[in-house]
């Protein structure tokens, strides 16, 4: 093989390794932006815990303010 031809097969085989980065990357963009996603909706689902913990909290306190309230009488 001459070396035109070598050379051409050399950038037939880095044209073809480019091509498969930018797909690897583009899968690589998409995986990003669910997980991104994901990451927003769990953070969401945590904060909604967090209130329904926080009311829970005061529910609580409130049961112990009347049982001490009872018991006091």
């Amino acid at each position: 093989m001459d070396l035109l031809g070598k050379l051409n097969e050399k950038i037939d085989n880095l044209l073809k390794k480019y091509e498969e980065l930018q797909q690897e990357n583009e899968n690589l963009k998409l995986e990003l932006e669910n997980t991104k996603e994901m990451l927003a909706e769990k953070d969401t689902e945590l904060l909604e815990c967090k209130e329904k913990m926080a009311l829970k909290e005061i529910e609580l306190e409130e049961v112990v303010s009347k049982i001490e309230a009872i018991l006091g009488k």
